[in-house]
């Protein structure tokens, strides 16, 4: 999904500055965003005090929305660079077109994980005829400076690793958890794993304490350690965690979010990532001239986003919190 907003705030990210240096339970509670003219997301990263979770640096939470009389998820081409998009459904199907051919079915339970790298435009849409509700979350993943121009892929993975544990289900959409391995590739070491909890699950989760961590309640409510964690909200757990408990009352669906900090400092503005507001304002300006750089979404019927205005102050790269 696109970062639809028009006046988009430019992110300086990176550093180790916020890193907490052993466990919290800081609640981030997501900002509302309306993007587009009728689709309202809940904003968990980046928003205020935190700006990056390892590498994972942009969280949108969709739904459960009813779109039984409504076309859905409608978002025309648009760009990346220097990152990861990952999406992932609770429920509905989403169409994925981008520009080096890539043409997919979305559903439930499978990773769709885009590298931009160089640069890449991609479309998403809900088919004509689509299931009533559509819920997810959007995930970015920064790219290190190493992997950052690397040439744009796409891959689909239809099945994924997981385990079953006292009331547990996890999958395992990026890293490492518990034993499983996603097949995506990652970049940095970091984790990311879709935790569905029956009503009375007592868990004890593995981690890594080299690690920061934090957990968004996709569905019902959970008790993380000693934190109450309610839907659409996230809890940051820091670093040093050798384990995490998380308790359930009610069937619940969390996402479990980690990774080493993220050390090298990068700008994120509008759909990119860079390393100075310099290759900010180039991307943007490639894009709205129809540079070959980005390709050209191929199926799509309509018109492609174009870059908002620059802020007209200077984008610098800085650290990880406000």
């Amino acid at each position: 999904m696109s970062n639809l907003e028009r006046r988009p705030a430019a992110r300086e990210l990176g550093g180790l500055d916020g890193t907490a240096a052993g466990p919290v339970l800081d609640l981030l509670p997501g900002k509302e965003v309306l993007l587009g003219e009728s689709t309202r997301v809940r904003r968990l990263l980046p928003t205020l005090g935190r700006r990056l979770v390892g590498a994972w640096a942009f969280v949108d939470h969709y739904g459960p929305d009813d779109v039984t009389s409504s076309a859905g998820m409608q978002v025309p081409p648009h760009p990346h660079t220097g990152l990861q998009t990952v999406s992932w459904l609770l429920e509905g199907e989403i169409h994925h077109r981008d520009s080096v051919g890539s043409d997919a079915r979305i559903r439930p339970g499978e990773l769709a994980l885009m590298t931009a790298g160089h640069g890449i435009a991609h479309s998403e849409q809900s088919p004509a005829s689509h299931p009533r509700y559509l819920h997810g979350a959007q995930l970015w993943v920064a790219l290190p400076d190493a992997a950052r121009d690397t040439a744009p892929a796409f891959a689909h993975h239809t099945d994924l690793p997981g385990f079953t544990s006292d009331g547990l289900t996890a999958t395992v959409l990026m890293g490492s958890l518990g034993g499983a391995t996603s097949p995506g590739t990652a970049h940095t070491p970091l984790v990311g794993a879709d935790l569905d909890l029956s009503a009375g699950a007592d868990v004890q989760l593995p981690l890594e304490p080299d690690f920061e961590y934090a957990v968004l309640a996709s569905s019902g409510s959970a008790q993380v350690e000693d934190a109450p964690l309610e839907v659409g909200a996230m809890l940051y757990l820091g670093t040093g965690r050798r384990t995490v408990r998380v308790r359930a009352g009610q069937d619940a669906r969390l996402l479990l979010l980690g990774g080493e900090p993220f050390e090298e400092r990068i700008v994120m503005w509008w759909n990119f990532v860079g390393r100075s507001g310099e290759e900010i304002a180039e991307y943007a300006e490639r894009w709205n001239a129809e540079d070959e750089r980005f390709g050209a979404v191929v199926g799509y019927d309509g018109d492609r986003l174009t870059a908002p205005p620059l802020p007209p102050v200077p984008l610098k790269a800085r650290g990880r919190v406000r």
